[in-house]
């Protein structure tokens, strides 16, 4: 079982290896004109298997936390299939290596898995239906070596903490509730997550004014672990890439 995956199981009760259930772990597009998509991602490494059917054969890439907003650019017709690893759950695959060194890059993927090759990219995007494409990552994962690792364990266990708990909000108060000094807390994040703690928090309550700025006007930004409105609005629109009232707008508008 590998506890730091995040995949669609094959049937439900499939394992714990497996987090949760998603609609799919892949997305087609076929398109007749280039499309921006734009993710604000969560503190996670993620390993996919594309396929740009115009640019070339299938590819693997690892991308590392990133920093802002994600945007691809999709043209044409292509396939991504992949995983998002826990945050907290990469550093078993590569022991070597923080997390940090992958955070705000995206790399191909035999650089850090020499293990891939042509035919691995190939035989996931290509596989026929969802059970086929999970039975190839998952079988790709399981021949990849991952010692167990409890300080993963505990990254992992932290972050869902700092997700679940809107009262977490000061690194101080969070890493003396965990009986871990503040220095520690920040090592640990740095070589099991790729970012501190204190950026965790925050992209978390972007995620939590994302969601409500899209259903609600009288957001309580304090709630939201902010001191005041300003320091919501300049961290929001720097990593959306507009402020919050606008894309409230934007939002309420789509309903």
């Amino acid at each position: 079982m590998r506890r730091g995956v995040l995949l669609t199981p094959l049937s439900p009760g499939a394992g714990q290896a497996w987090s949760r259930a998603l609609p799919s772990p892949h997305i087609d597009w076929d398109l007749p004109a280039p499309y921006a998509s734009h993710v604000v991602p969560h503190p996670a490494v993620n390993l996919t298997f594309q396929w740009d059917e115009d640019e070339g054969p299938p590819y693997a890439e690892v991308t590392g936390v990133a920093l802002g907003l994600y945007t691809r650019k999709l043209t044409g017709r292509g396939r991504v299939c992949g995983v998002k690893f826990r945050p907290g759950g990469f550093r078993p695959y590569t022991p070597g290596v923080p997390v940090s060194r992958w955070t705000g890059r995206a790399l191909p993927g035999q650089e850090v898995f020499p293990q891939i090759t042509g035919d691995t990219a190939r035989s996931v995007v290509t596989a026929a239906g969802d059970r086929a494409r999970v039975t190839a990552l998952d079988a790709f994962l399981l021949s990849l070596p991952c010692a167990p690792d409890p300080q993963a364990d505990l990254a992992i266990d932290l972050v869902r903490q700092v997700r679940a708990d809107r009262t977490v909000r000061r690194v101080g108060d969070f890493a003396h509730a965990q009986g871990l000094s503040v220095r520690a807390l920040q090592r640990l994040f740095a070589t099991y997550v790729g970012v501190s703690p204190k950026w965790v928090i925050l992209r978390y309550r972007i995620h939590e004014a994302l969601e409500q700025a899209g259903t609600r006007d009288d957001i309580d930004w304090a709630d939201l672990g902010y001191a005041d409105q300003a320091h919501l609005v300049r961290d929001f629109t720097t990593t959306v890439g507009v402020p919050p009232a606008a894309y409230a707008a934007g939002a309420r508008g789509g309903r």
